[in-house]
């Protein structure tokens, strides 16, 4: 399970993240100077250790190398946030209480990211206007399993 990063490497991942292509440490240090002073061989042993650690690739490129993220930030983000709530004891208690901490835009980009997701959620508690057993089913035009086999073309039915 990935763990939250630490302030330095949080920093150098947000260039390599922002940037979206392979980058040099060379390159990490200069923007990063910006900001604070820092040394080449930091950047560089910060740089080692997110390869070390599964969070970025690096290819030789001359005598220095370039590093990828393997990642999203947004899928980072995700994990740390399914890391968070699956360590909780009451996890719908967490979730409640996080969403009471969202600001109106969170609250709205949750919605959009429900809405977006919903479609492809399966194996779910069925809600108002999914079917439970022994309701008719109604086919759902594109949805999954549309070529599963109908009710009369079960092995009692002969078919």
């Amino acid at each position: 399970m990935p763990r939250q990063l630490g302030d330095l490497e949080d920093a150098v991942m947000t260039r390599v993240w922002q940037w979206n292509r392979p980058v040099t440490v060379r390159e990490v240090l200069e923007d990063l100077q910006r900001e604070r002073s820092i040394a080449y061989t930091t950047v560089m042993t910060v740089m080692d250790n997110l390869h070390q650690k599964g969070w970025v690739r690096r290819e030789v490129d001359g005598r220095a190398y370039r590093y990828t993220a393997v990642s999203t930030r947004a899928a980072y983000s995700a994990a740390l946030m399914n890391e968070a709530w699956s360590q909780s004891d009451n996890p719908a208690a967490a979730l409640v209480a996080f969403f009471g901490m969202m600001s109106a835009e969170q609250r709205e980009a949750l919605q959009d990211a429900v809405r977006m997701v919903s479609p492809n959620l399966t194996g779910t508690t069925p809600g108002p206007t999914e079917t439970t057993p022994g309701s008719p089913a109604e086919p759902t035009a594109g949805a999954a399993g549309d070529d599963a086999p109908t009710d009369d073309a079960t092995p009692e039915s002969g078919r």
